[in-house]
């Protein structure tokens, strides 16, 4: 597969936190690889390492061993400066909380990214910003400010944010995670449209509905990416280590 038709390519990938006294195994030998124009889920139970997958794929987190290559460039082993840089460049953030800026406009919300690149005017970074709000459908609201949006509609102009930039590819950590069923699946909704417009899109989510509209879904248990076989087997062995133990405080009084 070549550079210009794969966005990231994980390989034996591995993060492991250590303390004094506990080594914690985060991610265990995870191999993974995200072509340009497609839209993939990442789903699995609280803890299994999705977080800890999607830190290292914005290059916010290193892995501890293996390798990740991004648009054709290696990145695992770059210091924080250069990670700064090509995060900057190439991937575009959605977050759970929005992070939008509350004494910024939404305009200047969205503009922030740009401001930090080089060789953008002022003129190219409005225009940007212009056009990215109207893909969102939020133009109509670039003056005012996030305490004036419902949740659905800051979440829309954090898009816009991720967007501006013109990422190799969109990174969305929980995106409807703090908004009710109706914006959520209108934030979905969006979603699905920039995917069908071009842009290759990953997605950690805990929701088992909206991980299934995605093109592609990723499991992940205890650390590891599994097939669907794996992931349910593993899940129901899980189930019944909970019920036994259940039994045994039911049993004993506990």
């Amino acid at each position: 597969m070549s550079p210009t038709t794969t966005v990231i390519t994980l390989a034996n990938l591995r993060k492991v936190f250590q303390t004094d006294e506990v080594e914690t195994h985060a991610l265990s030998d995870v191999h993974l690889e995200i072509r340009r124009g497609e839209y993939v889920s990442i789903s699995g139970p609280s803890g299994c390492g999705k977080t800890t997958l999607l830190s290292i794929l914005g290059l916010l987190d290193t892995a501890s061993a293996g390798s990740y290559v991004l648009n054709g460039h290696d990145v695992g082993a770059l210091n924080a400066a250069a990670r700064a840089r090509i995060r900057n460049a190439e991937i575009g953030f959605i977050f759970q909380a929005f992070n939008l800026i509350g004494d910024l406009s939404v305009q200047e919300n969205v503009e922030l990214p740009l401001t930090y690149r080089s060789g953008i005017g002022t003129a190219e970074r409005r225009e940007r910003v212009q056009e990215v709000l109207e893909r969102v459908g939020m133009s109509h609201r670039s003056r005012h400010y996030p305490a004036q949006l419902s949740g659905g509609q800051q979440q829309r102009v954090a898009v816009a944010r991720a967007l501006v930039g013109k990422p190799a590819i969109l990174l969305a950590d929980e995106p409807t995670g703090n908004l009710d069923s109706r914006s959520g699946e209108a934030v979905m909704t969006l979603l699905d449209e920039l995917h069908k417009s071009g842009a290759t899109i990953c997605m950690v989510t805990h929701d088992a509905r909206y991980a299934e509209l995605a093109q592609r879904k990723v499991r992940m248990f205890d650390g590891r990416v599994v097939d669907e076989e794996t992931f349910e087997r593993l899940r129901h062995e899980d189930e019944q280590r909970l019920d036994v133990l259940i039994g045994q405080r039911v049993e004993t009084g506990a």
